[in-house]
This record gives C-alpha cells, sequence and structure tokens, in this order.
C-alpha cells in the first residue's frame, strides 16, 4: 500500500511539465506593480493555485518529493551488495542517477547541487558505481579517483562512510569509533546517554552498535575493492582520527582505550546488551515507514535484522525491505532515493499558502485538514516522554508514520492550519497540540524539533560525532512556529511560555538583523519564521528587532528584484542572503516577512512580487534545482520539491489579501 501511494505521488509530481530550468532566471523590466494589470496576479494565482490541487491525493493530503546528495541512492546500491540482495535492474537505474549528479568541475560529487567537492560522498558513489560495473578505467570514475586522492583519499573519509568501508572490510576496525552495544546500557548519570542524543542519532546508533559489536562484513558477491582510493595502504594507515580540539582528543583518547578492553566485556554483558538494543530497535521498527522513518536508521536495522539471525521472511525483516522500497522515485530510466518523506509537513504548509485567500473554495484545504486529524499522535510511547512522562501527547510527526518521534516544528504548523479553519471539530486536536508544545518548551525559552533541553553540546565531541550533528538545540525557526502558533492560540496558560519563546528569539537576532535558519536556507528563511512569528504574537511592527530584520531583508533583495542565498553561509554567515541566483522560494520567504512586518506597499515587496510572476512556469508553479534545507548544517542537505510550489503561492496570495488586489 504504502509503495502504491509513494508511486502515485512521484509519478502525479513528474507528470507536471518540468521546464527548462535556467530559463527560470529572468533579467526584471522596469514596470512597477501599478503598471502590471490585476489580471496577471490573479491568474498567476489561479494557475498556481489549480496546478497544486491537481496534485493533491485521492485521501486529501499533499506530498512531493524530498532529495538529498548522491549518499543516499549509493549507501542503497551498497546496501543491497551488504545483503547479496542485489536487483539489477534498481541498481543499474540508481547508478544513473548518480553518474548524471557528478560535478565536471571538481570531478566529484556534492552535498548539493552546485556545491563543492565533498570527500565522503564521493567515496560512496565511486563505491557504488563501481560494485554496480563501472571500470576504474572510465573517464568519469578517473575524475572522481583523482579528485578522492587530492582530498587525502579515502582515510580521510567521515565516520559513516569508514564505517561502511570496514564492514566492506577495506580499512581494519581500529580506523573507525568504538560503538559497541553496551551504549544502551549506560546509566542516566554517565557522560553519554541515549537520551542526550537526538532522535535521529537514537535511531541510527543503536543498530549500527549491533554491526559493530559483531563485526558485520559484507557479502559484497562480486568481490570489489577500493584500495586504489587510498594514498597510504589502509593497514598502515596511523591517522583515522584527526584530533579537531582539546576535549576532542581526551574523549579520543577514552575512546580508543575502551576499544582495547573490548575483548574483556564479559560473554553475559555482551549478550544482555545485543538483547537490549534489540528489543530497542524492534519497539521502534514502525512498519513500512521505518525505524525512525529515516534512510540511514533503516539500513541499518535491516542489516543488523539479518545479523541477529532473522530469516528474510520474517516479518521484520519484510518491514524493513517495504520501508526502504517505499522511498525510492522511479522516474523511468533513473531511480533515485529519498532520505525520508515530508507528508505531514507539505501537506500543512500548502494548507497554510492557500488559507492566505478565504474568499476561494477552502474544501481542499478541509480535505487536507481531516486527513491530517487521524495522523496525531496521542498516546504513543515516545522517546521525549523521557523528558515529559506526564504530558499528554499531541504531536504530528514528519512522515506518513513515526510515533515514537512526532516534531514540533510539524506539530505547531499543523495546529495553526487546524486553528485558522475554525471548525468545532479540530478544537480538541488543537488544544492537544496547543499544551504538548507548551509542555516540550526547553529552559532556555526555545524549541527543539523533537526533545527538550538537548544541549549537551561536549557529546559534539565524542570521535562518532565528527559531523557535529548528534544533538537536537532549541533553534529560532522552530521557536518561532511554536510560539507564534501559541500566541496566536491565545489560551491564558501558555501565556508565559510564549513570553519565554519571545525573549528566546530577540537574544538570538544576529548583529546584522537577521535570524539563523537551522532547518531551511538559511537567513532569510530564520529571518521569515521569526518575523511571521512576531505577526502572529502581535509584536509591534515598529520594534527595533522588527525594523532591523526588515532592512537586513531589503539589504540582500538582488537586482532582479528576488532573493537568493546559498547553502555555504553554513560554512561562511559573511555570505548570509547571498547568492548568484534568486529563487522562488527564498524570494516567497522574504516576502512573506517583510509583508508580516507591514511592509506590504514598500517597492522592495513590489519588485519581489513581480520577479516570482515573471519566473513562473506555465503549468504555474516554479522549478529550480538549488536545495532548499539542511538536514544537518554543513554536512547534509535537502531538496524539498514542494517548497517552490507553495511558498510562491502563499505570497502571492498574501501580497494580493493585503493590498487589495481582488479577482475583477
Amino acid at each position: 500500500m504504502f509503495m502504491s501511494r509513494m508511486s502515485q505521488q512521484v509519478f502525479a509530481f513528474i507528470n507536471i511539465k518540468k521546464t527548462a530550468l535556467m530559463g527560470q532566471w529572468l533579467k526584471s523590466s522596469n514596470l512597477t506593480i501599478d503598471e502590471m494589470s490585476s489580471s496577471k496576479l490573479n491568474n498567476a494565482i489561479s494557475s498556481a493555485r489549480n496546478t497544486l490541487y491537481s496534485l493533491q491525493k485521492k485521501d486529501g493530503h499533499w506530498c512531493f518529493p524530498l532529495e538529498a546528495d548522491c549518499t543516499i541512492p549509493a549507501e542503497y546500491i551498497l546496501m543491497m551488495h551488504f545483503m547479496d540482495e542485489v536487483d539489477i535492474v534498481l541498481e543499474n537505474k540508481l547508478a544513473r542517477f548518480i553518474r548524471e549528479q557528478q560535478d565536471m568541475t571538481h570531478g566529484g560529487w556534492a552535498l548539493y547541487y552546485g556545491g563543492a567537492f565533498d570527500q565522503s560522498c564521493s567515496i560512496k558513489a565511486y563505491y557504488a558505481l563501481k560494485l554496480v560495473g563501472d571500470s576504474p578505467d572510465t573517464p568519469h570514475m578517473v575524475r572522481a579517483r583523482s579528485s578522492i586522492l587530492a582530498h587525502g583519499g579515502a582515510a580521510r573519509a567521515n565516520v559513516f562512510t569508514r564505517l561502511l568501508l570496514a564492514m566492506y572490510s577495506q580499512i581494519p576496525w581500529r580506523g573507525v569509533p568504538f560503538v559497541p552495544a553496551e551504549i544502551i546500557l549506560f546509566p542516566r548519570w554517565f557522560l553519554f546517554h541515549l537520551s542526550k542524543v537526538a532522535y535521529w542519532s537514537r535511531t541510527v546508533m543503536i543498530p549500527l552498535s549491533i554491526l559493530c559489536s559483531l563485526k558485520a562484513k559484507a557479502a559484497n558477491p562480486r568481490n570489489i575493492h577500493v584500495r586504489e582510493l587510498f594514498t597510504v595502504p589502509p593497514e598502515e594507515e596511523q591517522d583515522y582520527f584527526p584530533v579537531r580540539t582539546p576535549l576532542n582528543r581526551f574523549f579520543l583518547y577514552m575512546e580508543r582505550f575502551g576499544s582495547k578492553l573490548e575483548p574483556l566485556i564479559p560473554a553475559f554483558v555482551r549478550k544482555k546488551a545485543l538483547h537490549r538494543a534489540e528489543q530497542w530497535m524492534v519497539e521502534r521498527l514502525n512498519g513500512e515507514c521505518g525505524l525512525g522513518a529515516i534512510f540511514p536508521a533503516m539500513v541499518n536495522a535491516y542489516e543488523a535484522l539479518a545479523l541477529l539471525g532473522y530469516a528474510y521472511d520474517h516479518p521484520y525483516r519484510e518491514q524493513c525491505r517495504l520501508a526502504l522500497q517505499g522511498l525510492l522515485v522511479d522516474e523511468g530510466e533513473r531511480t533515485w532515493c529519498q532520505p525520508c518523506t515530508s507528508p505531514i509537513w507539505d501537506t500543512v504548509l500548502t494548507c497554510l499558502a492557500l488559507q492566505e485567500d478565504r474568499d476561494t473554495d477552502q474544501r481542499p484545504v478541509q480535505r487536507a485538514l481531516d486527513w491530517l486529524i487521524p495522523h496525531q499522535i496521542l498516546d504513543a510511547p515516545g522517546d521525549w516522554r523521557e523528558k515529559r512522562p506526564d504530558l499528554p501527547g499531541g504531536g504530528w510527526a514528519f512522515q506518513y508514520a513515526n510515533p515514537h518521534y512526532p516534531d514540533l516544528d510539524d506539530t505547531a504548523a499543523a495546529a495553526w492550519s487546524l486553528h485558522q479553519a475554525g471548525s468545532v471539530d479540530y478544537q480538541e486536536n488543537v488544544q492537544r497540540a496547543a499544551n504538548w508544545l507548551a509542555g516540550m518548551q526547553s529552559s532556555n525559552g526555545g524549541f527543539a524539533a523533537f526533545d527538550i533541553d538537548n544541549t549537551y553540546y561536549y557529546l559534539n565531541e565524542v570521535p562518532f560525532a565528527d559531523h557535529g550533528a548528534l544533538l537536537d538545540p532549541p533553534s529560532s525557526d522552530v521557536t518561532a512556529r511554536c510560539t507564534g502558533f501559541l500566541a496566536m492560540y491565545g489560551d491564558p496558560q501558555h501565556k508565559h511560555a510564549v513570553k519565554r519563546g519571545l525573549a528566546y528569539l530577540f537574544s538570538e537576532q544576529e548583529i546584522s538583523g537577521a535570524w539563523f535558519g537551522r532547518w531551511g536556507s538559511n537567513y532569510i528563511y530564520g529571518t521569515w519564521s521569526v518575523l511571521e512569528a512576531m505577526r502572529l504574537a502581535n509584536v509591534d511592527k515598529e520594534h527595533p528587532a522588527i525594523r532591523r530584520a526588515v532592512e537586513w531583508l531589503k539589504s540582500v533583495q538582488r537586482d532582479n528584484g528576488g532573493w537568493g542565498e546559498t547553502n555555504d553561509t553554513y560554512f561562511d554567515p559573511q555570505r548570509a542572503g547571498q547568492f548568484e541566483q534568486s529563487t522562488s522560494f527564498q524570494t516567497a520567504w522574504a516576502l512573506l516577512g517583510l509583508m508580516a512586518a507591514g511592509e506590504m506597499h514598500s517597492q522592495t515587496v513590489e519588485k519581489g512580487i513581480k520577479y516570482l510572476i515573471q519566473t513562473q512556469s506555465t503549468d504555474g508553479l516554479w522549478y529550480e534545482p538549488w536545495f532548499t534545507a539542511p538536514g544537518f548544517p554543513r554536512v547534509f542537505y535537502l531538496k524539498y520539491h514542494g517548497y517552490s510550489k507553495y511558498f510562491p503561492l502563499w505570497a502571492l496570495i498574501r501580497y494580493r489579501a493585503l493590498t487589495g488586489r481582488n479577482p475583477s
């Protein structure tokens, strides 16, 4: 059923006309909005809205593809060869996608479209292509190998890549961090405990600890190796763990010491740890949506179950296979793999866009919100109960199902849309959501994506955490969504939570006037999120923080009227608000932020609206190759295909509503 739903989603999406991407970025003319007929604006809105209607599923929801870098399709190929479950047709389709993404400028693969060479992604892509049958002597493989070697070779890969190489017997196990199953036995007071890391870290680490403890070895049926990617023979390499900081040096010493003691772990302790890890994983397998509903955890779980002796046809193995297959996007000649699905997020953001125009038919929105209701997670035994055991549930997940891990951002957006609908049928759902959100506020007044006070920053210095994404601390964008909704909802019992949330947001404003965007790229997203919250909370539009944000947004508008911001800003904040191109989604965020701050009649907004209208495709939507958000800043990025669809429409509808430009 899930595969069928995914196929409908993908084919409905890819049958929409794909226009030439670079043709979208047109130079603006000297026309003003007043010279542009109202009918042009109305037609742009109607066209986009009608196409979005056509993409709504029969059951009422929306879900657009969610794309990541080539690490994901490469790992799918590597997983098939690890398990000796190779689908030759599928691996060749995945390989075709990977080849197409190779950057001819640097010869390797990037973390996002147009990005710089990434060592770990390139190693996995190279290995996957070689497994499929690409000769190392072909030009594209020679280019990739040269780039990998020029960047220090495979020994310089990140932890997750080295773990994979160890399981493929390409490097010794001493080249990877010590991740024993016994971590699940650590007490809460210990320096490391599962509750001290983010949900994505937990779901990846526990099955991985099983693989590491049992020294998993890939089947590798074609006996493919990549020794040519090392500058020093891997068994002779002595520098697998470059020291990052003094604290990292300390943790590295402790970790290496612990790894030497592994043979001394009593057999009964190892057996108990493996059993506990197995129980933890099985409890969270999550049916056909998979462990954590995220690809890396699902792959680790699938491999760990096999290593633990579960047969190929066991229901748990079957669930994992279906979950992984459900992430595939088959485009005919090529296939790629999503890191997860985004139905709740896509649905509520589309609803919020359409709700800006209350004079149009709201029945599609009603159908979507009705679909949303049974997906609310009310009584599931989520990991968040570790910190709030007595708090009644009320959240939504990001994916179709992920009951252990409701997401505060999705919950706030869903409750916002449900509350705006004004239906008595939704009152209890909104109340449950509001109470749950208020109960999930961190001690500094901010809100994180999944956890409370997940701020054990020292853990980012452990050898395993070279990606720097082990934690889920509060962020401005999630705090803005939660605080804005709670303020709009107006329950007196949440007044203090709103006050603390606003105080956190004021404290997080950058010197420039912008706010950092943790879950969207980047400062434009963060600034829009906070300005929207200020609007919902009725903060005076003349507040100095708002005026500084407005001036910053105006200062980074591009000459063609749009806005653009590179993902490189996560490496170099000095490039905030800068990019060589304008994008539809970042233009929409800037416009929504400015209009939230009362700037709907400014020339800046008029130019931005004109840009969106001029770059709209003939089918009513917008298309561009740029990645829209970080999964984890600096290490993993995403392209929400829906962002170029509903955010521009949201901005256009709001502009018409605020300026009184009604259909003629």
